[in-house]
């Protein structure tokens, strides 16, 4: 790595102030730390957020689980909350990564970086969350922007994600063996208000499709789900795999998390 100073703030106000002047904050660390060590990356100071107390702690609230920033992912796996009152947010936390990713990544980092094969911001996206930041609140469908792009100005930090409750929510995914991120991600989430559906991995970030929550918010099955064709021709091709396989991914995953979904 190139030279730096590492800063570690006991308030949100002072990590905030830091980050302002030109500071880069550090929550897990996941992928700014491995680019700072490839070099392809080079902050002549980080902000440590993890002394920060009110960045932690998973809360339930009436219909609605308020999740600190700084929750590491084995945190919300492991929640006694999260796993009654949202089991396929706790599923997709235990399933992140390997187990070392699990113990050091954040959930406010995942949704931050927005990485476009990160499996968070589709939980974000499907459940129609609002991101808490140091300066407002953020609705999901505001928030991501495009590749490792969110509506974050810069000196604006996460301080909690609020996920309110559906009926029932379904996590499914492929894995990408070597890197164990998914080729393809499905979040399904249902509200009295409708059906979400949010994609990650097949395209330059995360997003909902609008095809299938519309056949399954007339026709809740798999049935449904197999009838809608889904466009190739703005997914990812790559070495992976082609845009086409991509595409049967978002239909085949969508249809098994509707079944599970089903019971």
């Amino acid at each position: 790595m190139y030279a730096f100073t590492l800063e570690r703030p006991a308030t949100v106000a002072d990590a905030a102030k830091l980050v302002a002047a030109g500071a880069k904050p550090l929550a897990g660390g996941q992928t700014l730390l491995a680019s700072m060590k490839l070099r392809l990356s080079a902050p002549e100071q980080l902000v440590d957020l993890s002394g920060i107390k009110e960045l932690t702690g998973i809360t339930k609230n009436g219909n609605a689980i308020t999740i600190g920033a700084m929750s590491r992912h084995l945190d919300v796996a492991n929640n006694a909350d999260v796993k009654a009152a949202y089991p396929a947010l706790a599923d997709l936390a235990s399933r992140i990564g390997d187990r070392q990713v699990r113990a050091m990544g954040t959930i406010g980092g995942s949704v931050a970086n927005n990485d476009p094969a990160a499996c968070y911001p589709s939980a974000v996206l499907a459940s129609g969350a609002t991101v808490v930041t140091s300066k407002r609140e953020i609705a999901a469908d505001d928030f991501f922007l495009g590749l490792f792009t969110t509506a974050l100005e810069e000196d604006e930090l996460i301080t909690a994600i609020r996920f309110p409750i559906p009926k029932r929510a379904v996590y499914e995914k492929l894995r990408q063996k070597a890197s164990n991120f998914p080729l393809v991600g499905v979040f399904l989430a249902q509200y009295d208000s409708g059906v979400r559906v949010a994609i990650t991995g097949a395209g330059n970030g995360v997003f909902r499709h609008a095809g299938l929550e519309d056949a399954l918010n007339k026709s809740f099955t798999a049935a449904a789900a197999a009838a809608v064709k889904i466009d190739a021709s703005d997914l990812n091709s790559d070495l992976h795999a082609s845009a086409a396989y991509r595409a049967n991914l978002i239909s085949v995953l969508t249809q098994r998390a509707v079944t599970k979904a089903l019971g």
